[in-house]
């Protein structure tokens, strides 16, 4: 399956339904299916050769140690960055790597000018390790509990402290919208950076925005499973994301990458079958674009 526009290989990220099966069946449900590939976790060393092996395609692979890079603790640091030089050249022979990571600090009650000095810190002294093995880092925007590089503020601060090309985005627009932050003039002011794409989604609850509003939980009710109490996560096709458009600026600036679908939504959420079919229904929708 491919993007109709940019021709783009679509694969998907492996979580849910996935880690109630055996890493074989999910390849080879990847293979008959006619998915090109799949994003794998922390493992990358140990079960990565047997992802080509199948003929498929690593999109991304979870970068070893996260939290230990945005620590005070400076020989956490060093041993976070040590790990991650040790993984990245181990995957070395699996050819050009993404490497996956939300920057989440080991303590968010810190101030973010702190961490982010941190951060800082520990990936200018990966970057070396990353270029020498033709790797590169894919940041994920996730809003989670300090993090950093979620927007253009601070990813704008990173990439001018640490000018590396090795330094890139995993572009999602589900986060971006949820924070309120144009995904399209996101895309076009870092598509520079933007070396791997997930196929993710969200909807915005104009009736909860109204009775909940956007910066408190509600009181009486519970957010939805992958979600807020003012919007919720997607495939791609249920949110409000311009697909393509995305496809379109990618293609006008050279984007050689593939799309992954990250499904979280609650729609398609029993760990097995119904998820199965949301990663099919959202590989539908992409290769329509």
């Amino acid at each position: 399956m491919n993007t109709r526009t940019g021709n783009y290989s679509i694969g998907f990220r492996m979580r849910g339904w996935t880690t109630n099966n055996t890493f074989s069946d999910v390849l080879s449900w990847t293979s008959e299916v006619g998915l090109g590939g799949v994003d794998i976790g922390k493992d990358a060393d140990q079960v990565g050769q047997k992802v080509l092996d199948a003929g498929l395609w690593i999109g991304s692979a979870d970068l070893a140690e996260w939290r230990g890079m945005i620590s005070a603790n400076a020989k956490t640091r060093q041993a976070a960055v040590a790990t991650n030089k040790a993984y990245i050249e181990s995957c070395s022979a699996y050819g050009p790597m993404n490497y996956f990571l939300v920057m989440l600090p080991e303590d968010a009650s810190l101030s973010r000018a702190d961490n982010f000095g941190y951060m800082v810190e520990s990936f200018t002294d990966l970057a070396q390790t990353l270029e020498a093995n033709n790797a590169k880092v894919v940041i994920e925007g996730w809003p989670g509990p300090g993090a950093l590089c979620c927007t253009p503020e601070t990813c704008r601060a990173f990439f001018e402290a640490v000018p590396s090309s090795a330094m890139g985005l995993n572009y999602d627009p589900s986060h971006l919208i949820r924070m309120g932050i144009d995904p399209i003039r996101f895309l076009k002011e870092f598509i520079g950076r933007i070396y791997h794409v997930h196929g993710k989604d969200t909807e915005i609850l104009p009736n909860n925005v109204y009775e909940y509003g956007t910066e408190q939980p509600a009181t009486f009710v519970k957010a939805p499973p992958f979600g807020g109490h003012a919007w919720r996560y997607t495939i791609p096709g249920h949110g409000t994301t311009q697909w393509n458009e995305v496809f379109r600026i990618l293609v006008k600036n050279g984007y050689v990458g593939r799309v992954s679908i990250e499904l979280e939504d609650a729609n398609f959420n029993d760990g097995g079958d119904e998820e199965k079919a949301g990663i099919l229904y959202a590989a539908r929708y992409l290769e329509s674009i």
